[in-house]
């Protein structure tokens, strides 16, 4: 019995790092998640112009804060982060404020899963299949192209993203670059919907988020995600080991 309790205090103290790190998602997630909604927005919009307006590079400084603690411990709702940056700083600057917080809390992400989990789950990695094998393997091959590419790519999950590098041979600077420039043309499209709420929670109504999905929209993006992942294609086609 006693050499089970040993046992398990050895892994809690070997892994308290990633531990705390979940118990603060989920507490996170749980008390946090019902005030990123466009009902909450819509609901304390006045307040919260009104805040901006007489304060506001507090404003600024809170809502990258912000936005940085809810990437970090990864609580659902960054669309709606992203659109409040557009509805209280316009597209420009707020895309560069949601960019900021977004890469900041990535990086958080990135440092937390390097220090807690380290070789461990590198290892794991090595032996993994599907889709994160995939990035691991592209990673391994061409770092900014595929650090680029998993940025673009919507269906590539934006914790996966900031995880799979932090377990590999990726240095922080080219991470923060590459999450940085990467997420530019989501959060633009974001923010520039987010600019309209004004009118249209004037109007009563919702935003429509399937305009992303329009051809203007989604073939530059795809177009990025093309020329990202050139260099991965030229080795394939050359006969060299890709992804």
């Amino acid at each position: 019995m006693q050499a089970g309790f040993a046992s398990i205090f050895g892994i809690l103290a070997r892994y308290r790092v990633p531990i705390v790190l979940l118990l603060c998602v989920a507490s996170g997630s749980y008390f946090l998640q019902g005030y990123l909604s466009f009902d909450s927005l819509r609901a304390h919009r006045v307040i919260l112009v009104e805040f901006r307006d007489a304060n506001y590079l507090l404003a600024v400084l809170a809502f990258i804060l912000a936005y940085t603690l809810f990437v970090a411990f990864s609580v659902p709702g960054g669309l709606i982060l992203s659109l409040s940056g557009g509805f209280l700083f316009a597209t420009f600057p707020g895309v560069l404020y949601n960019m900021v917080g977004a890469t900041l809390g990535a990086s958080a992400i990135f440092l937390a899963a390097r220090w807690g989990f380290g070789a461990n789950l590198a290892a794991k990695l090595e032996n993994s299949e599907g889709l994160v094998k995939k990035i691991k393997d592209g990673i391994d091959a061409n770092q900014w192209s595929m650090l680029f590419l998993i940025r673009l790519i919507p269906g590539v999950p934006f914790f996966l993203a900031n995880l799979v590098p932090s377990f590999l041979d990726v240095p922080l600077r080219r991470f923060v670059i590459s999450t940085f420039f990467g997420i530019f043309p989501g959060a633009l499209v974001f923010t520039s919907i987010g600019a309209g709420l004004g009118d249209i929670f004037a109007r009563g109504q919702t935003p429509d988020l399937a305009v992303v999905w329009e051809p203007q929209i989604i073939l530059p993006i795809l177009g990025l995600c093309l020329l990202s992942a050139l260099p991965v294609l030229l080795k394939i086609l050359r006969g060299k080991k890709g992804i």
